[in-house]
């Protein structure tokens, strides 16, 4: 992974693949790691707990949410609590809603309140922003995870809505507003431009930060490099038909 010059915001690493995870550690740009239960699924994950605590042993030093999986919302402030325990560098994800669509903010506030580093996450609207921003102890540091990408995914620009979130964020001194979902490479450009504090992406979003400052021109020789040795390796044949015979 290529450092880049000027670029501000911080990198996270999304995802729950251990062997990932650990070789991203080993890199300096990733300041963070965020997880979640689907990513954790994917992954083959069935022991959430020896898991967490597997990969808070190896990565000690750096900031890594988990997300609470309870539906009800005292259940939820139970699970919150546990997992704050398990480490200093732990920030516990509470979704905005839970699944019947009741605002989390009760728990938000109480959990704040008693000094747990949240990352409220799954927020799509700047209503939701502020409702959680009003949620948070000025003096406790929290994270406000917005999903841009699935906001573009429906077809609306991210930048403004993402602008007026950050100027909500920043009313709270220790929140930091966290560009979710990124989908292409230019998301992180985009996210530090407009002085988003964090931007979690997967390995494969991460690993193209190799190709900053890549010459057009070379990469264009390159793939279609790729084209001929594929169709090569493919045994691709399109048979010529025979030249007609002149009237």
């Amino acid at each position: 992974m290529t450092s880049i010059p000027g670029l501000k915001i911080k990198l996270y690493a999304d995802g729950a693949n251990r062997d990932d995870m650990l070789r991203m550690h080993k890199n300096p740009s990733i300041s963070g790691f965020t997880t979640n239960p689907t990513l954790m699924r994917k992954a083959g994950i069935t022991d959430y707990r020896a898991f967490a605590f597997d990969i808070l042993s190896a990565i000690p030093d750096r900031p890594i949410s988990f997300e609470v999986f309870a539906d009800d919302l005292d259940e939820m402030e139970s699970q919150a609590r546990e997992i704050a325990t398990w480490g200093r560098n732990v920030a516990v994800k509470i979704p905005v809603t839970n699944t019947e669509g009741q605002f989390t903010g009760r728990i938000i506030r109480k959990l704040s309140a008693a000094g747990i580093y949240l990352n409220v996450t799954a927020l799509f609207t700047v209503d939701q922003v502020r409702k959680v921003v009003d949620c948070l102890s000025p003096e406790v540091p929290a994270i406000i995870s917005v999903f841009a990408g699935r906001i573009a995914d429906t077809g609306l620009d991210p930048v403004p809505l993402m602008s007026e979130a950050l100027k909500i964020v920043r009313e709270r001194p220790n929140a930091e507003l966290l560009w979710a979902s990124p989908r292409e490479l230019l998301n992180v450009f985009q996210a530090n431009d407009m002085g988003c504090d964090i931007i979690t992406a997967t390995s494969d979003i991460l690993n193209k930060l190799s190709l900053y400052g890549k010459d057009l021109g070379e990469f264009s020789l390159e793939t279609v490099q790729m084209f001929y040795s594929d169709a090569l390796a493919a045994g691709f044949d399109i048979p010529v038909a025979a030249e007609l015979e002149p009237a």
